[in-house]
C-alpha cells in the first residue's frame, strides 16, 4: 500500500486541525512540496467576490445571528480546477466555490490541499478588485497570496476546526442523495438572490418553486418544490448578484438537506443547508449506515491509495484496480468522506478527492453511536426474535429495545429513535443489527 507523508507536519491542537501541505499524487508521480496553483483570473471580480462570499459564510452564525472572526476556506487543486470550501460558524451552511478551467487566463493548476485564513488585509484587497483589474492568485506551501498591480497580500496556513472534518463527511453523504429539482436562467436567478432576506433576518421557511414568473416561495408543499428552512442562510450569495448566470436547486418536498448552485462566469457557487438552521452538518450522522460494514475500513485504505486528486472520481476504475465490487468501493468512499478526504459534486454527480491528514481513529471517535453498536454486538446483546430483533438495554431494569422493518426502513423502540426517527442516521440498536447481519439497509 502507498503511504503518503505531508511536506509540513500536521497536528491537532486545542482549537482545531492544522493542515501540513498535502503532497500531490500526480500522473508524474508524488510531488513532495508543491506550490500547486497559480494564475491570472479571467474574471477578477468573480474570483474576488467568490472568496469574500466564503469568508462571509464562515464568519457568520446564522442560528441566533452572531458574527465571528473565522474566515478560513479549505483550498484543493485538482489539476484542472480549484475548489474553496468552508462552513458557517454554526455549521449549518456549507459553501463551495469551484473555479473552473476557464476561470483563469494563464497559469498552472497542479494538485494539493491546504487551509488558509482570509484576514482583514486580504478582504480589503479583494473588495477593491474591479471588473477589468489584473488579479493573480497563488496557492501553495506558503498559503494563499493575491496580487494586483498595486499590492500583494498573503495568508499563511491556519488551523481547521476539528468539527469541519465530520461536517465534510456528512455534507458529502447528504448531497449524494439530493436530486436536481429545477434550473432557471440569469434573470430569474438574480431576482431570487436579490430578494433573499439578510443574514440578520428571521429564518423564513418554505418551498422554492420555479414558474414562468420566476422562483417563488410557497407556504405549503407544492409539486416540484424544494423545502428550504432558513432562507436567510443564502444571503451571502448577494455579493455575486450581478455575476449570476443561472441557478439550480437540489432537494425535495420533504424537510431535509437542500442545496442551491449558482452558475457564474468560469465558476460555480454551491450553498448547502441542513434541514433546520439550528442543526449543524457535523451532527447529522448520515454516514453511519455506510460505516457499519465489517471490511469497510480495510477497503477504504485500499481505495485511498488509488486516489490522485481527481476532480471526478472514476468509481469503475477504482473497482477494477482494487479488485473490489462496486458496492464495496462506494462503501469505502463513504469512510473516506467521514475522514474528510472525499467530497460530492452535485453538478458532476460524482465524488472528488481532497487530501487531509489520515486519522485511523477519527471515524470511531466522531461516531460514538457506531462504537456503541459494535459494543452491543461484541457483548451478545442482539438476539433474533420472531418479528425482528431484541437489543438488550444498557440501563439495568429497562426493557429490551425492539428493532423491526417497516416498509423497508429499520425502526427501533428506543427513546433516541422516537425523538429523531431516521432524520439523523440510525440509532445504535439499528446499527448493531446491521453489523450483525451485514445488511446495509
Amino acid at each position: 500500500m502507498t503511504t503518503r507523508t505531508f511536506a509540513q507536519a500536521s497536528h491537532l491542537g486545542e482549537d482545531g486541525l492544522t493542515l501540513g501541505l498535502a503532497p500531490a499524487l500526480t500522473p508524474a508521480g508524488l510531488v513532495a512540496d508543491p506550490s500547486f496553483f497559480h494564475g491570472f483570473a479571467a474574471h477578477p471580480q468573480v474570483l474576488a467576490r467568490g472568496l469574500l462570499t466564503l469568508a462571509d459564510v464562515s464568519a457568520t452564525r446564522y442560528f441566533q445571528y452572531t458574527p465571528t472572526t473565522q474566515r478560513d476556506p479549505v483550498l484543493t487543486a485538482h489539476g484542472d480546477r480549484l475548489r474553496a470550501e468552508c462552513f458557517s460558524a454554526c455549521n449549518s451552511v456549507y459553501a463551495r466555490l469551484d473555479l473552473l478551467p476557464d476561470a483563469f487566463d494563464s497559469g498552472e493548476a497542479s494538485h494539493g490541499t491546504t487551509n488558509v485564513d482570509i484576514g482583514l488585509a486580504t478582504r480589503t484587497a479583494l473588495s477593491r478588485v474591479g471588473r477589468e483589474r489584473l488579479l493573480h492568485l497563488d496557492v501553495g506551501s506558503g498559503g494563499l497570496s493575491v496580487s494586483s498591480p498595486q499590492e500583494t497580500v498573503a495568508e499563511r496556513p491556519v488551523e481547521m476546526p476539528g468539527r469541519w472534518v465530520r461536517a465534510l463527511g456528512n455534507v458529502a453523504e447528504l448531497h449524494h442523495g439530493l436530486a436536481p429539482a429545477f434550473t432557471v436562467g440569469a434573470a430569474h436567478a438574480r431576482a431570487f438572490v436579490a430578494a433573499l432576506p439578510a443574514a440578520t433576518g428571521t429564518g423564513r421557511t418554505g418551498w422554492l418553486v420555479a414558474g414562468p414568473a420566476g422562483v417563488r416561495v410557497a407556504a405549503r408543499p407544492t409539486r416540484g418544490g424544494v423545502h428550504v428552512a432558513g432562507l436567510h442562510r443564502l444571503s451571502a450569495a448577494k455579493r455575486l448578484l450581478t455575476h449570476v448566470t443561472g441557478m439550480t436547486v437540489h432537494g425535495g418536498a420533504e424537510p431535509g438537506a437542500a442545496a442551491v448552485e449558482l452558475a457564474l462566469p468560469g465558476a460555480r457557487l454551491v450553498l448547502g443547508l441542513t434541514d433546520e438552521a439550528w442543526r449543524g452538518h457535523s451532527g447529522e450522522g448520515s454516514l453511519l449506515a455506510a460505516l457499519a460494514g465489517a471490511s469497510v475500513v480495510e477497503d477504504a485504505d485500499l481505495v485511498a491509495a488509488l486516489l490522485a486528486f481527481e476532480p471526478v472520481v472514476d468509481v469503475p476504475r477504482l473497482s477494477r484496480e482494487s479488485a473490489l465490487d462496486d458496492a464495496r468501493v462506494r462503501a469505502a468512499l463513504a469512510v473516506l468522506a467521514a475522514d474528510g478526504r472525499i467530497g460530492w459534486d452535485l453538478h458532476d454527480a460524482a465524488w472528488f478527492h481532497r487530501e487531509l491528514p489520515h486519522d485511523p481513529a477519527r471515524v470511531e471517535k466522531d461516531n460514538p453511536r457506531l462504537v456503541g453498536a459494535r459494543r452491543l454486538v461484541a457483548d451478545g446483546a442482539v438476539v433474533r426474535v420472531a418479528d425482528g430483533w431484541a437489543v438488550r438495554s444498557r440501563t439495568p431494569g429497562s426493557p429490551d429495545h425492539h428493532v423491526a422493518r417497516d416498509g423497508g426502513v429499520a425502526r427501533c423502540t428506543c427513546p433516541w429513535f422516537l425523538a429523531h426517527g431516521t432524520g439523523r442516521g440510525p440509532c445504535a440498536h439499528v446499527l448493531a443489527v446491521q453489523i450483525l447481519t451485514e445488511d446495509p439497509a
